[in-house]
């Protein structure tokens, strides 16, 4: 029997372990097909959006010198994430393409699904593992960035986003009016060819070329490789496509989640090519409960820039008087970004307002967001 204190912790740690469950739904959505294929995508995108509603805000804050044992207990959702995903993914790459019951349309819309939680949950929980010092951690988190072709993402987030984030420099800061239609494709490019450059600039800085064994590069396209060749050995050519297309999806969940973190929100420029440092309000809050626990924590966004080497149940929430909050959770907030109108009454008031709050002495943004060094009037 547990005591009061055991009961207490599990309480608290089971909720963020719910993205489990979404393993057997993928598998009963390929045993049954039919509508059943659409279950991954509901439960992620509708389920969450409708408990949040239910459930409503948590703005209590963990104590930070919580133990390491009780941090053990969060964390380990993240490591078993990492063979659960791997055998779900290939094991229906296996499966599918054998699967009479399965139509053309039913395996689209199951791997659809898929991405989402590779991207949702797979991507997502890479950026908890990248962030830790343990080279296992480093070395699950690129793995499961791997399996949705988008490696880079780790030396983009940590060499660049988290430097530049709020400037020019920073492409997956999303830009005020910026519809996502536009973000994406831009984001694409421009990530890769920053995140490679970062790169190769830490190896000069070494006096060694890019193609040095030290380029993490190198070891992306061998995982890259490996995962595209298990998928084309398991599936043939139909379960290659179908990589493919959950690849897509879940950079599409993670591009999305980018541009919500950080629209419209920019860092004062200091001249000089200098910005102030990254603060709690540059980058949107959101407290909602039940997508919070589904994105462990993800939502405290603003305290993981303002503090990046905390593991997630240590993030704080932050009050609107110290950080912008978005109206939602991110499940609804990522589809009202799919409808830029839509996006756009909801968020640029409150883009406006943080202007306002934060830097009233900028009187002409259009003026302040142009070129490299932006000054303010």
């Amino acid at each position: 029997m547990l005591n009061a204190e055991q009961t207490a912790q599990l309480n608290r740690v089971l909720p963020f372990w719910m993205s489990l469950l979404l393993i057997p739904l993928a598998w009963i959505s390929a045993f049954y097909g039919g509508w059943t294929v659409v279950l991954l995508p509901v439960a992620t995108w509708y389920l969450f959006s409708g408990l949040d509603f239910i459930l409503g805000l948590n703005t209590e804050n963990s104590d930070p010198n919580i133990a390491d044992e009780e941090i053990s207990a969060y964390s380990l959702v993240t490591l078993l994430w990492v063979p659960a995903q791997f055998v779900t993914l290939f094991g229906l790459l296996w499966y599918v393409p054998r699967a009479a019951h399965l139509g053309t349309l039913e395996s689209i819309v199951l791997f659809l699904g898929v991405g989402v939680i590779t991207g949702t949950i797979g991507i997502n929980y890479s950026h908890e593992l990248m962030h830790q010092k343990s080279k296992l951690e480093r070395w699950l988190g690129d793995i499961l960035l791997s399996m949705v072709l988008y490696s880079h993402f780790r030396s983009e987030h940590m060499l660049v986003h988290h430097r530049y984030v709020g400037t020019p420099r920073d492409a997956v800061t999303a830009r005020y009016n910026e519809g996502f239609h536009r973000y994406f494709p831009r984001v694409l490019r421009e990530s890769y060819a920053s995140a490679f450059k970062a790169e190769a600039a830490m190896l000069a800085r070494k006096d060694l070329p890019w193609s040095d064994t030290q380029n993490p590069f190198l070891r992306y396209w061998a995982l890259q490789g490996a995962m595209l060749l298990l998928a084309v050995l398991l599936g043939g050519w139909l379960g290659l496509a179908l990589f493919l297309w959950q690849a897509f999806i879940a950079v599409w969940q993670l591009e999305l989640v980018n541009y919500v973190e950080h629209y419209g929100l920019t860092r004062k420029h200091l001249g000089e090519g200098k910005y102030e440092h990254v603060m709690p309000h540059h980058s949107w809050n959101a407290a909602h409960k039940a997508s919070n626990w589904l994105l462990i924590n993800l939502q405290r966004h603003s305290d993981h820039h303002y503090k990046p080497d905390r593991r997630f149940p240590l993030l704080q929430n932050y009050s609107d008087a110290e950080a912008p909050q978005l109206p939602f959770g991110y499940p609804i907030m990522t589809m009202l970004a799919m409808v830029p109108p839509l996006w756009r009454a909801r968020m640029n008031p409150r883009v406006t307002r943080w202007r306002e709050m934060y830097y009233p002495e900028v009187t002409d943004w259009k003026a302040y967001n142009k070129g490299t060094n932006p000054q303010p009037r």
